[in-house]
């Protein structure tokens, strides 16, 4: 284990853990509002199609909550394992967040998954859908008090110090820190964008294949509606978080522009190998004063460079950077997306831009990247604070042995590919079969998730 530490290898897993959580919940929370929506309207207008839509995507939620839930778990016992000093200074503050999210968020999925999951032609349809409605306001409560606790992270606030612990003085402002309502509105927009291309890219797959044409229209509006809604006003919210991070973490913002003197206005650099022994950026593109008039929204606005900090208190410069623009790029594509898209229906022309659809119907995964990108600028850009101000990353690791943590964390590895890889797969193959039409009849067997990839022909009748 020489020249690795313990450090070292509890961020890496950490950072492994909470970047395949995070891909689940952020799905779920944006599916299980569409599930909603596509239940009002069934009940609305009495389509059918809606109901099969529902129905479809209920079994994908139920696969993608389980993956959720058993990787969120692991997370919060690292919490104790490999952060003892995080938990044991932050847990008077962060520990009663977590138990909010339980009582509110997980009490109230659990009340109603199941008649959510199980309850087709068991309960008359408004209880379904208000069933469906109380499982969505509980993902959303939960990204809730998880982003509350995150953000206190980044934007202390409402706590006194008391013998190396955080004592809470002030609730209100502990939950609704100064950078919540920002990182709160910019992350549930990002799930529900998510959502909205991965079901435009399968409305999009079934319209190439010649394949429930009806439901894939309807998933293409849907999807594309959203997209055309959502992406525009997601980069407006990303403004309103930029101007709240350069208040109270400036560092971040010199890391995201690669910025390092401030003493001058800042170029919008489009590309460069950021070099951080030399302070200065290497093969640099740049447009002047462009970042200067985005971030102060002045051309001749100044804001801190990366050298008006010690070098100790600098993040990582280049995988803040480089995660930024990945971010960005996708959301502008997303951008032109939906507007392509929407400009398409609008003339009657969706059904046959081929060229429009095969790409659609392979950009899925570009939500979920965006998300991972827009998590590495979040966490890495915090560095080296687990609390801004409050505690260095450094300090908040448990005092286990190096070779402890890497046992784990190849265990990690090992058994995270395997399940997560056989979940997708499944989710994969769900969607491959399709939203299959409700069989006449009684329904005598449960709506189980997990037949869901199964064969039309070979399953029971099912509604």
């Amino acid at each position: 284990m020489a020249g690795v530490d313990a450090l070292l290898l509890s961020r890496i897993q950490f950072g492994f853990t909470i970047a395949f959580h995070i891909i689940f919940p952020s799905f779920t929370i944006g599916l299980s509002a569409f599930i909603a929506t596509l239940e009002l309207l069934w009940m609305r207008t009495g389509k059918p199609h809606y109901q099969t839509l529902a129905r479809f995507w209920t079994k994908i939620f139920a696969v993608s909550f389980a993956m959720g839930v058993v990787s969120g778990i692991v997370l919060e016992y690292q919490l104790g394992t490999n952060w003892s000093r995080f938990a044991q200074m932050f847990g008077n503050t962060l520990g009663p967040l977590f138990g909010y999210e339980v009582l509110t968020a997980f009490f109230l999925e659990a009340s109603f998954l199941g008649i959510m999951l199980f309850g087709w032609n068991r309960f008359p349809p408004w209880l379904h859908t208000m069933a469906s409605i109380f499982v969505a306001l509980g993902t959303a409560l939960s990204g809730f008090w998880i982003l509350s606790a995150n953000s206190w992270m980044h934007t202390p606030a409402g706590f006194a110090m008391e013998n190396g612990i955080t004592i809470p003085v002030s609730w209100f402002e502990i939950i609704f820190n100064p950078s919540f309502p920002y990182r709160f509105t910019h992350m549930m927009i990002a799930t529900y964008l998510t959502t909205s291309l991965v079901v435009a890219a399968t409305g999009a797959r079934y319209m190439l294949d010649g394949r429930f044409r009806t439901e894939a229209r309807a998933m293409l509006h849907m999807g594309l509606g959203m997209l055309a809604v959502l992406a525009p006003l997601q980069a407006f919210v990303g403004d309103l978080h930029g101007l709240n991070t350069l208040t109270y973490q400036p560092a971040k913002i010199a890391a995201i522009e690669a910025h390092w003197d401030g003493s001058k206005p800042a170029a919008l650099v489009l590309f460069a190998w950021p070099d951080a022994e030399a302070e200065r950026n290497l093969a640099e593109v740049s447009i002047p004063g462009l970042a200067s008039l985005i971030v102060t929204h002045s051309m001749d606005g100044t804001f801190k460079g990366l050298k008006d900090f010690a070098p100790e208190d600098r993040p990582p410069v280049w995988p803040v950077f480089f995660s930024f623009r990945i971010m960005v790029g996708l959301g502008v594509l997303m951008i032109l997306t939906g507007i392509i898209g929407v400009s398409l229906w609008w003339r009657k022309r969706l059904d046959q831009a081929r060229w429009f659809m095969q790409p659609l119907a392979r950009a899925w995964p570009a939500g979920f990247i965006a998300l991972l990108a827009g998590w590495m600028v979040t966490e890495i850009g915090r560095q080296p604070w687990v609390a801004t101000g409050v505690l260095r990353t450094r300090d908040a690791v448990s005092p286990v042995a190096a070779g402890a943590v890497m046992t784990s964390l190849v265990l990690f590895v090992l058994v995270y590919g395997v399940v997560f890889s056989i979940g997708i797969w499944y989710i994969n193959k769900m969607i491959g079969k399709g939203p299959q039409p409700s069989l006449p009849g009684p329904e005598t067997l449960p709506n189980r998730p997990l037949a869901g990839g199964r064969p039309a022909q070979a399953q029971e009748p099912a509604t």
